[in-house]
């Protein structure tokens, strides 16, 4: 499976086993490696999967490149490869360990690419987001009645928070101070926490941006059965098989794979 997503802003700090009162450990550094392209458009991050390791990808990064022209990365999830090991493995820790690499290398904004296990750290990480997101993007004018700047912030939230409830949920940290209107949460601290405060991920806001799932014809691992939850999630999503192709898309058909990748980035 391949999981492809446009913009990703990286947040968050890990979470402790549910019921567990230690403190959360520290996302990981993980290892990588970059192929320069001289194109300006957000970098390529491809996230390998279970058993694999950022090699896996060396040959269609650098075609990716010479394709697109883009920059593209290969990771190294945690307890494979060469970065380092821990006796955390869930997918929102990986999803912090390689929000913490976006920081790193000053990411605002990249294409996601992953295969398997990484493709659900990859929606993982989209799916975290979506509800803070909304909340940084509210904007209000200064000194304007309260109800009005109510029904502003639930407009903008409209798109992403679907349910009303959880609108008005989410509005009662509408705050006002001397004139101007501002969430009283934490969001900085909250995003950089999320993982360790919401458990095993149950997502109910759907991530609206640009989604490929690629999967190979002769794999079982996405079906007509996952459209809806698919649907529901990601609204965005196309859903694309290559004829002749496994589990390992990516290495039965690599060309086919390359092409989808580039055609997704509306690249001639």
């Amino acid at each position: 499976m391949l999981r492809c997503l446009r913009r990703i802003r990286p947040p968050c700090g890990p979470r402790a086993a549910s019921g567990s009162s230690a403190a959360p450990p520290a996302p990981l550094p993980l290892s990588y490696m970059v192929f320069d392209g001289p194109a300006l458009q957000p970098p390529l991050v491809f996230l390998h999967g279970l058993l694999g390791s950022k090699g896996n990808f060396r040959a269609i990064a650098r075609a990716l490149v010479q394709r697109s022209g883009r920059k593209v990365l290969t990771v190294d999830a945690r307890n494979h490869g060469e970065s380092p090991h821990s006796p955390v493995m869930s997918y929102e820790a990986m999803s912090l360990d390689v929000q913490r690499l976006l920081r790193q290398l000053h990411l605002p904004k990249c294409v996601l690419v992953g295969h398997s296990m990484g493709g659900k750290t990859a929606m993982t990480l989209a799916l975290q987001q979506a509800y803070i997101a909304a909340m940084r993007r509210v904007s209000i004018p200064a000194r304007i009645p309260r109800s009005t700047a109510r029904r502003l912030a639930e407009d903008q939230l409209s798109p992403v928070v679907q349910v009303s409830a959880v609108r008005q949920f989410l509005l009662t940290n509408l705050v006002e101070s001397e004139g101007r209107y501002t969430w009283r949460v934490n969001l900085e601290a909250i995003s950089h926490h999320l993982a360790k405060i919401m458990g095993f991920p149950v997502f109910h806001a759907p991530y609206p941006g640009p989604t490929l799932f690629l999967a190979g014809s002769d794999s079982p691992y996405i079906s007509s059965e996952d459209y809806p939850e698919i649907e529901r999630l990601f609204p965005e999503a196309e859903i694309q098989y290559i004829p002749g192709a496994g589990h390992w898309v990516h290495a039965d058909k690599s060309q086919e794979f390359i092409t989808a990748i580039c055609n997704f980035l509306l690249v001639p």
